[in-house]
């Protein structure tokens, strides 16, 4: 075969380069892309968007009733104020916003939609990020110097989904609240609603307008919180001071009263029980009643806490259009569910509303210098850097507080380092662990968190390898973070030797420990 032979008629297209890769549109990717236009104008990015459009949980999920569960002054972005009159906003309401904000800064024009990115591999001799993705047209292959995961921690792509015995032998309607059917009409309707999460309660009174009846099957209570959808005091407030000193001064009010809520609830549980079950006898009145079905066997916020606007979850099961039962299934019938206590909920319509199937960084494949990372194996730094994995940052929000808060803090750390990079000609930086991991990333008791978190990073108890759920001390100590502690640094001039990944920091790299100091683990070798 000659030499003409062996080349193929076409060379593969290049691949497209960008200073910074952000992976997800969703309500992070878009707040991730507004801070670096804001704080590093000059930096080239694109945005890479599984779906069809933007807007991430809030494009995906569309089963009646969704909603923040999460006040609107925390889940909106700082810079850009919440106009809508509900605080506990609808999900359309959320997505218009996400999409607003997109075109107010001009980030759309970014966004490479229907661009599933499946693997992403760093060389070192480079500084480069290769980053593979599946489109509509087949493959297509971008680069970029620092990669930035916004993609959320869960699968967009299944639900988690217990196999209950005799499922197929249903008659009626199965569903998956992430995978709601647009047609789907509960009128004069019986609904089973499994579940007793976010999701169900959210479904139980926005299905019991129009159903015949609904009924919530849970296994065990939740801790639920009831919040007005709409605070008379915020109202004043927008009226009296402009858009953004108002929407300043109740990001900050109600940021604090969460954080307050949590830590009373961390240190004094029993006067939050006791709170709760006050809220739930107020709407029900029945006391055997809370009791049973809404007395949970765990301390509140070992699980996240659910909120119910204006009590609209109880209100339904006051007037009788919905109702709680607490058991087990023993199996899945042809007309409904059979207990365990061996009664017969009868069910045109099943919504399993399981919960989610975890996925950590969107499910990509991550090699460093040719080998597979395993993400579960890393270390968490900063609660946004992974140890030994260059160049890349994840956004990952609060579990006991609105997304938004962490994120946004997230999304201005990472202009921070890229302009000390900048500045000092620093093409490389990688976390160093100078601690055990100990802990899980994800410090829930909930099932779907439990059942991944062997998937994710862990983290330590101290500084910089914790991911601290304290909104107050992150928003204060994100801002003035030592860049350099615990990160390996490699300057431009010194690329091209893939030894680099181990060479002293007087050759290559410079690892520098919190006092500024270069560190004795600099020799260590950089990849995961």
């Amino acid at each position: 075969m000659t030499a003409t032979q062996d080349r193929p008629d076409t060379a593969p297209p290049a691949a497209e380069h960008h200073d910074v890769l952000i992976v997800g549109a969703g309500l992070s990717g878009v707040g991730a892309a507004c801070r670096l236009q804001q704080e590093l104008p000059g930096k080239g990015y694109a945005i890479l968007e599984a779906r069809e459009d933007l807007g991430g949980t809030w494009d995906l999920f569309r089963y009646p009733g969704i909603r923040s569960d999460s006040d609107m002054y925390t889940l909106a972005y700082p810079f850009r104020p919440w106009r809508g009159r509900k605080s506990i906003a609808d999900g359309a309401d959320i997505l218009s916003y996400i999409r607003e904000t997109a075109d107010a800064f001009g980030v759309r024009d970014h966004i490479r939609l229907g661009t599933k990115v499946v693997g992403a591999s760093w060389d070192s001799d480079t500084a480069r990020w290769t980053v593979d993705t599946q489109t509509a047209q087949g493959p297509k292959r971008f680069t970029c110097s620092f990669l930035f995961l916004c993609s959320g921690y869960y699968d967009y792509d299944t639900g988690y989904q217990p196999e209950f015995p005799g499922m197929s032998d249903f008659a009626g309607t199965w569903i998956h609240p992430q995978f709601w059917p647009t047609d789907l009409d509960a009128t004069g309707k019986k609904v089973v609603v499994i579940g007793s999460g976010a999701t169900a309660v959210t479904l139980v009174p926005a299905l019991a307008r129009t159903a015949e009846h609904v009924t919530m099957l849970q296994r065990s209570p939740t801790y639920l919180t009831v919040l007005p959808s709409q605070p008379p005091a915020a109202d004043r407030l927008r009226r009296l001071l402009p858009p953004k000193v108002a929407h300043a001064l109740l990001r900050l009010g109600f940021a604090l009263g969460t954080q307050v809520f949590y830590q009373v609830a961390r240190r004094n549980p029993e006067k939050v029980k006791g709170m709760l079950r006050g809220l739930a006898l107020k709407f029900l009145g029945d006391e055997s009643y809370v009791d049973q079905h809404f007395t949970p066997s765990y301390e509140p916020w070992d699980q996240r806490l659910c909120v119910i606007p204006e009590g609209d979850f109880y209100r339904s099961i006051k007037d009788g259009s919905a109702s709680v039962v607490t058991d087990r299934i023993d199996r899945v019938t042809e007309k409904g569910i059979r207990l365990a206590s061996g009664e017969e909920l009868e069910a045109d319509i099943i919504v399993s509303a399981t919960g989610l199937s975890l996925k950590p960084m969107g499910g990509l494949t991550v090699h460093v210098d040719g080998e597979q990372v395993d993400i579960g194996k890393t270390v968490t730094y900063r609660g946004l850097m992974l140890s030994g994995i260059p160049n890349l940052a994840f956004c990952i929000g609060y579990i006991n507080a609105s997304w938004t808060l962490r994120a946004d803090l997230v999304a201005r750390y990472v202009p921070r380092l890229l302009g000390l990079m900048e500045r000092e000609n620093l093409a490389i930086a990688t976390p160093l662990p100078s601690v055990e991991p100990d802990r899980p990333l994800l410090d829930l008791e909930s099932g779907y968190v439990k059942r991944s978190e062997h998937l994710f990073p862990r983290q330590g108890r101290s500084e910089p390898w914790r991911l601290r759920q304290n909104w107050l001390l992150d928003a204060i100590g994100l801002g003035r973070a030592n860049l350099k502690q615990d990160m390996l640094f490699t300057p431009a001039s010194a690329l091209g030797a893939r030894s680099a990944r181990v060479t002293p920091p007087s050759q290559a790299g410079i690892a520098v420990d919190g006092a500024g100091q270069a560190g004795e683990h600099a020799q260590q070798q950089v990849s995961a």
